[in-house]
């Protein structure tokens, strides 16, 4: 990975770290010399990241919490502020893409649907924005996906959700531009994780990815974390409410 000088010593918070995409941008940024936060549910696997990162030198703390419970995730990301101090860039890299017939969404799990894909966006960034005020700058990174534009069905609550990521960006950018705060999407294609490869990565499926992909190689969570570290470093300096899509050519 190119690095990026800027991003040394830089406070990053990284949400749905533990694993996957997530945890490839947490070792990333370590890789930087950046001070890494991050959150995840899983604690297991969160803790094991931590304990390898910080024998091997660097800063990092992770912080267990449920991010559907938006009091738990002020007060983890307040838990890393005071390890670290201001947080200059936020990664929402948080997600779950568990497939939903529509007939069979409730109203309650519509609402959970969207906790757990995009409200915890909003409020993570809502509570990182006083920081980069503060400190004349920072970098948001929202992940999206691109179920929502190739018209992925069976799973209805996840395509909105993360259709909704992008206008909030743009929303977001235009309100804090002017605090010198850049905020940006990736929208990842089907990027093999563990999680991918244990749940639907069949050889069918894998035959269709190929076929639908314009670059026939699979797309890694490197892949994604490459581009992560490009939008939060001041080479992107003139680069907000934008969406970058990561997907190998799908759509």
């Amino acid at each position: 990975m190119a690095i990026y000088p800027d991003l040394s010593g830089k406070v990053v918070v990284v949400t749905g770290g533990a694993t996957g995409i997530g945890e490839a941008i947490v070792r990333a940024f370590a890789a930087q010399g950046a001070r890494v936060g991050f959150l995840d549910i899983d604690e297991a696997a969160g803790s094991a990241l931590m304990t390898e990162l910080s024998a091997d030198g660097h800063a990092v703390h992770f912080e267990a919490l449920d991010l559907r419970n938006i009091s738990a995730l002020q007060a983890g990301i307040a838990t890393i502020r005071k390890l670290f101090g201001p947080v200059g860039v936020l990664v929402n890299n948080a997600a779950h893409d568990e497939r939903h017939p529509a007939l069979k969404v409730t109203p309650e799990y519509f609402d959970e649907r969207i906790a757990v894909n995009l409200r915890h966006q909003f409020f993570a960034s809502q509570a990182v924005l006083p920081d980069m005020q503060a400190s004349g700058g920072g970098a948001i990174i929202c992940m999206s996906s691109i179920s929502w534009m190739a018209g992925f069905g069976g799973m209805p609550i996840y395509t909105a959700s993360k259709s909704a990521v992008l206008g909030m960006v743009r929303s977001l950018a235009r309100d804090f531009g002017g605090d010198n705060i850049r905020v940006n999407a990736i929208t990842p294609g089907w990027i093999i994780t563990k999680r991918q490869l244990e749940l639907w990565l069949t050889p069918e499926a894998d035959a269709e990815r190929s076929a639908r992909q314009s670059l026939k190689r699979r797309i890694y969570p490197d892949d994604i974390a490459k581009l992560t570290l490009f939008l939060a470093s001041e080479d992107a300096s003139a680069i907000t409410a934008q969406n970058y899509v990561a997907d190998g050519g799908w759509v």
